[in-house]
Protein backbone atom coordinates (compact mmCIF):
# COMPACT_ATOMS: atom_id res chain seq x y z
CA UNK A 1 0.00 0.00 0.00
CA UNK A 2 1.27 3.41 -1.28
CA UNK A 3 1.83 5.48 2.06
CA UNK A 4 0.03 9.32 0.98
CA UNK A 5 1.68 11.25 3.68
CA UNK A 6 1.89 14.34 2.08
CA UNK A 7 -2.41 14.11 1.64
CA UNK A 8 -3.13 17.72 1.78
CA UNK A 9 -0.37 19.43 1.68
CA UNK A 10 0.84 22.16 -1.34
CA UNK A 11 4.54 21.69 -2.86
CA UNK A 12 6.01 23.76 -5.73
CA UNK A 13 8.74 22.45 -7.30
CA UNK A 14 11.02 24.96 -9.24
CA UNK A 15 12.43 23.59 -12.66
CA UNK A 16 11.07 20.59 -12.55
CA UNK A 17 9.85 20.40 -16.22
CA UNK A 18 12.73 17.58 -16.63
CA UNK A 19 15.35 16.23 -14.52
CA UNK A 20 15.75 15.98 -10.74
CA UNK A 21 13.15 18.64 -10.60
CA UNK A 22 10.59 16.49 -12.23
CA UNK A 23 11.68 13.10 -10.24
CA UNK A 24 11.36 15.39 -7.05
CA UNK A 25 7.43 16.16 -8.43
CA UNK A 26 6.71 13.05 -9.20
CA UNK A 27 7.20 11.54 -5.62
CA UNK A 28 5.83 14.20 -3.79
CA UNK A 29 2.66 13.57 -5.81
CA UNK A 30 2.75 10.03 -4.93
CA UNK A 31 3.46 11.04 -1.62
CA UNK A 32 -0.20 12.65 -1.82
CA UNK A 33 0.92 16.34 -1.84
CA UNK A 34 -1.25 18.66 -4.52
CA UNK A 35 2.00 19.17 -6.75
CA UNK A 36 3.18 22.91 -8.78
CA UNK A 37 5.24 22.47 -11.37
CA UNK A 38 7.47 25.53 -12.23
CA UNK A 39 9.94 25.92 -15.19
CA UNK A 40 10.66 26.66 -19.04
CA UNK A 41 10.07 24.41 -22.37
CA UNK A 42 7.55 24.35 -25.00
CA UNK A 43 4.00 23.12 -24.62
CA UNK A 44 4.94 19.70 -25.24
CA UNK A 45 7.45 19.01 -22.92
CA UNK A 46 5.69 21.12 -20.63
CA UNK A 47 2.59 18.52 -21.11
CA UNK A 48 4.94 15.27 -20.77
CA UNK A 49 6.09 16.92 -17.52
CA UNK A 50 2.51 17.30 -16.43
CA UNK A 51 1.60 14.04 -17.38
CA UNK A 52 4.88 12.57 -15.67
CA UNK A 53 4.28 14.08 -12.17
CA UNK A 54 0.11 12.87 -12.61
CA UNK A 55 0.08 10.18 -9.44
CA UNK A 56 -3.50 8.94 -10.93
CA UNK A 57 -5.39 9.00 -7.41
CA UNK A 58 -4.52 12.77 -6.46
CA UNK A 59 -4.89 16.27 -8.23
CA UNK A 60 -3.65 17.00 -11.36
CA UNK A 61 -0.27 18.82 -11.28
CA UNK A 62 -0.12 22.46 -12.46
CA UNK A 63 2.41 24.56 -14.27
CA UNK A 64 3.76 27.75 -13.41
CA UNK A 65 5.99 29.58 -15.56
CA UNK A 66 8.40 32.47 -14.98
CA UNK A 67 12.04 33.07 -16.31
CA UNK A 68 13.71 32.99 -12.30
CA UNK A 69 16.57 34.95 -13.58
CA UNK A 70 14.06 37.93 -13.16
CA UNK A 71 13.31 39.01 -9.42
CA UNK A 72 9.98 39.97 -10.14
CA UNK A 73 8.88 36.08 -11.72
CA UNK A 74 10.31 34.37 -8.14
CA UNK A 75 8.30 36.77 -6.14
CA UNK A 76 5.17 36.49 -8.44
CA UNK A 77 5.79 32.68 -8.81
CA UNK A 78 5.09 32.67 -5.16
CA UNK A 79 1.92 34.57 -5.17
CA UNK A 80 0.49 33.11 -8.18
CA UNK A 81 0.95 29.59 -6.65
CA UNK A 82 -1.29 30.99 -3.50
CA UNK A 83 -3.87 32.51 -5.37
CA UNK A 84 -4.75 29.53 -7.66
CA UNK A 85 -3.91 26.54 -5.50
CA UNK A 86 -3.02 27.44 -2.32
CA UNK A 87 -0.48 28.50 0.72
CA UNK A 88 2.61 26.52 -0.03
CA UNK A 89 3.33 24.16 2.78
CA UNK A 90 6.57 22.50 0.79
CA UNK A 91 9.11 24.70 -1.14
CA UNK A 92 11.76 22.58 -3.25
CA UNK A 93 14.68 25.29 -4.82
CA UNK A 94 15.53 23.02 -7.49
CA UNK A 95 15.99 25.20 -10.22
CA UNK A 96 19.62 25.75 -11.73
CA UNK A 97 21.94 26.45 -14.48
CA UNK A 98 25.77 26.54 -15.06
CA UNK A 99 28.27 28.02 -17.26
CA UNK A 100 31.82 26.11 -17.43
CA UNK A 101 34.68 28.80 -17.98
CA UNK A 102 37.68 29.53 -16.46
CA UNK A 103 37.87 32.63 -14.23
CA UNK A 104 39.65 34.69 -16.47
CA UNK A 105 37.36 34.62 -19.31
CA UNK A 106 34.01 34.24 -17.05
CA UNK A 107 31.69 37.00 -18.49
CA UNK A 108 29.88 39.34 -15.51
CA UNK A 109 26.76 38.71 -17.38
CA UNK A 110 26.78 35.17 -17.42
CA UNK A 111 28.17 35.47 -13.41
CA UNK A 112 24.97 36.83 -12.50
CA UNK A 113 23.09 35.10 -14.62
CA UNK A 114 23.95 31.89 -12.16
CA UNK A 115 23.58 33.33 -9.09
CA UNK A 116 20.70 34.95 -9.86
CA UNK A 117 18.99 32.16 -10.52
CA UNK A 118 20.74 29.31 -7.97
CA UNK A 119 20.76 31.56 -5.03
CA UNK A 120 18.71 35.11 -5.47
CA UNK A 121 15.61 33.40 -6.53
CA UNK A 122 15.89 30.57 -3.74
CA UNK A 123 16.10 33.60 -1.53
CA UNK A 124 13.14 35.47 -3.11
CA UNK A 125 10.82 32.70 -3.01
CA UNK A 126 11.82 31.57 0.33
CA UNK A 127 10.70 35.16 1.70
CA UNK A 128 7.87 35.13 0.23
CA UNK A 129 6.84 31.69 1.23
CA UNK A 130 8.31 31.49 4.97
CA UNK A 131 5.19 33.70 6.51
CA UNK A 132 2.49 31.67 5.68
CA UNK A 133 4.41 28.97 6.64
CA UNK A 134 5.39 30.62 9.86
CA UNK A 135 1.65 31.61 10.32
CA UNK A 136 0.40 27.36 10.04
CA UNK A 137 3.21 26.60 12.42
CA UNK A 138 4.31 24.01 9.44
CA UNK A 139 6.90 23.93 6.19
CA UNK A 140 9.65 21.94 4.82
CA UNK A 141 12.10 24.39 2.64
CA UNK A 142 14.91 22.23 0.98
CA UNK A 143 17.11 23.98 -1.41
CA UNK A 144 18.70 21.57 -4.36
CA UNK A 145 22.29 22.64 -3.54
CA UNK A 146 25.23 20.63 -4.71
CA UNK A 147 28.86 18.49 -3.53
CA UNK A 148 30.07 22.38 -5.26
CA UNK A 149 29.02 24.13 -2.29
CA UNK A 150 31.77 22.40 -0.42
CA UNK A 151 34.43 21.79 -3.09
CA UNK A 152 35.69 24.09 -5.61
CA UNK A 153 35.30 22.88 -9.47
CA UNK A 154 37.17 24.78 -11.84
CA UNK A 155 35.44 26.57 -14.43
CA UNK A 156 32.52 26.38 -12.17
CA UNK A 157 33.07 29.69 -10.50
CA UNK A 158 29.41 30.98 -10.52
CA UNK A 159 27.80 27.12 -9.85
CA UNK A 160 30.55 26.73 -6.95
CA UNK A 161 29.78 30.13 -5.60
CA UNK A 162 25.90 30.03 -5.81
CA UNK A 163 25.85 26.47 -4.14
CA UNK A 164 28.22 28.00 -1.30
CA UNK A 165 26.05 30.83 -0.76
CA UNK A 166 22.60 28.36 -1.11
CA UNK A 167 23.93 26.43 2.15
CA UNK A 168 24.55 29.36 4.07
CA UNK A 169 20.97 30.68 3.03
CA UNK A 170 19.83 27.08 4.10
CA UNK A 171 21.31 27.47 8.04
CA UNK A 172 20.52 31.03 8.21
CA UNK A 173 16.72 30.31 7.47
CA UNK A 174 17.01 27.13 9.91
CA UNK A 175 18.36 29.46 11.95
CA UNK A 176 15.57 31.62 12.46
CA UNK A 177 13.08 29.03 12.14
CA UNK A 178 14.23 26.71 14.50
CA UNK A 179 11.82 26.90 16.86
CA UNK A 180 9.03 26.61 14.96
CA UNK A 181 7.38 24.12 12.88
CA UNK A 182 9.18 24.80 10.13
CA UNK A 183 12.21 22.98 8.76
CA UNK A 184 15.12 24.22 6.00
CA UNK A 185 17.79 22.23 4.42
CA UNK A 186 19.60 21.28 1.80
CA UNK A 187 20.50 18.46 -0.68
CA UNK A 188 23.69 18.25 -2.13
CA UNK A 189 23.98 15.40 -5.34
CA UNK A 190 27.26 14.68 -6.76
CA UNK A 191 27.22 13.97 -11.01
CA UNK A 192 23.00 13.31 -11.19
CA UNK A 193 22.55 12.25 -14.80
CA UNK A 194 20.22 15.16 -16.22
CA UNK A 195 20.11 16.92 -18.75
CA UNK A 196 22.09 19.51 -18.07
CA UNK A 197 25.02 16.73 -17.36
CA UNK A 198 24.21 15.32 -20.41
CA UNK A 199 25.63 18.32 -22.73
CA UNK A 200 28.67 18.21 -20.40
CA UNK A 201 29.25 14.70 -21.47
CA UNK A 202 28.51 15.42 -25.14
CA UNK A 203 31.17 18.49 -24.83
CA UNK A 204 33.67 16.33 -23.36
CA UNK A 205 33.05 13.17 -26.14
CA UNK A 206 33.27 15.65 -28.89
CA UNK A 207 36.77 17.12 -27.37
CA UNK A 208 38.10 13.59 -26.30
CA UNK A 209 36.90 12.12 -29.52
CA UNK A 210 35.52 9.25 -27.65
CA UNK A 211 31.72 7.66 -27.39
CA UNK A 212 29.06 9.10 -24.99
CA UNK A 213 29.45 6.25 -22.45
CA UNK A 214 32.78 6.39 -22.77
CA UNK A 215 33.15 10.04 -21.48
CA UNK A 216 30.58 9.95 -19.11
CA UNK A 217 32.37 7.04 -17.58
CA UNK A 218 35.55 9.23 -17.31
CA UNK A 219 33.37 12.25 -16.04
CA UNK A 220 32.16 10.28 -13.11
CA UNK A 221 34.86 7.90 -12.19
CA UNK A 222 37.60 11.14 -11.96
CA UNK A 223 35.76 12.25 -8.79
CA UNK A 224 33.07 9.76 -7.30
CA UNK A 225 34.42 6.78 -5.72
CA UNK A 226 31.86 4.44 -6.27
CA UNK A 227 32.02 5.48 -9.90
CA UNK A 228 27.99 5.87 -10.28
CA UNK A 229 25.89 8.69 -11.22
CA UNK A 230 23.42 9.62 -8.35
CA UNK A 231 19.69 8.62 -10.10
CA UNK A 232 17.49 11.64 -9.57
CA UNK A 233 14.91 9.46 -7.99
CA UNK A 234 17.28 8.92 -5.24
CA UNK A 235 17.63 12.44 -4.54
CA UNK A 236 13.72 12.43 -4.41
CA UNK A 237 13.50 9.92 -1.86
CA UNK A 238 15.56 11.83 0.49
CA UNK A 239 13.48 15.34 -0.45
CA UNK A 240 10.10 12.92 0.48
CA UNK A 241 12.47 11.61 4.29
CA UNK A 242 13.13 15.52 4.60
CA UNK A 243 9.33 16.48 3.98
CA UNK A 244 8.04 13.32 6.64
CA UNK A 245 7.39 13.77 10.46
CA UNK A 246 11.07 11.35 11.02
CA UNK A 247 12.61 15.04 9.65
CA UNK A 248 11.03 16.96 12.50
CA UNK A 249 14.63 17.72 13.89
CA UNK A 250 16.79 17.52 10.83
CA UNK A 251 17.88 21.60 10.40
CA UNK A 252 19.78 23.16 8.46
CA UNK A 253 21.64 19.85 7.02
CA UNK A 254 23.69 20.28 3.71
CA UNK A 255 23.32 16.67 3.04
CA UNK A 256 25.76 15.08 0.86
CA UNK A 257 24.55 11.97 -2.18
CA UNK A 258 27.62 11.65 -3.91
CA UNK A 259 28.88 8.19 -4.14
CA UNK A 260 31.70 8.81 -1.47
CA UNK A 261 32.90 12.32 -3.01
CA UNK A 262 33.47 14.20 -0.19
CA UNK A 263 34.48 11.41 2.25
CA UNK A 264 37.51 11.40 0.57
Amino acid sequence: MIQRSLEGRTALVTGSTSGIGLAIAQRLARDGATVCLHGLGDAAQIKAAISAASSGSGPQPGHFGGDLADPGAAQSLIDEVARTVGSIDILVNSAGIQHVCPVTEFSLERWNAVLAVNVTAAFLTIQRALPAMLERNWGRIINIASVSGYVGVPHKAAYAVSKHGLLGLTKVVSSETARTGVTCNAVCPAWVLTPLVERQIEARAARDGVSFATAATELVSASVPSGQFVKPEQVAGLVSFLCSPDADEVRGVGWNIDGGRLAR
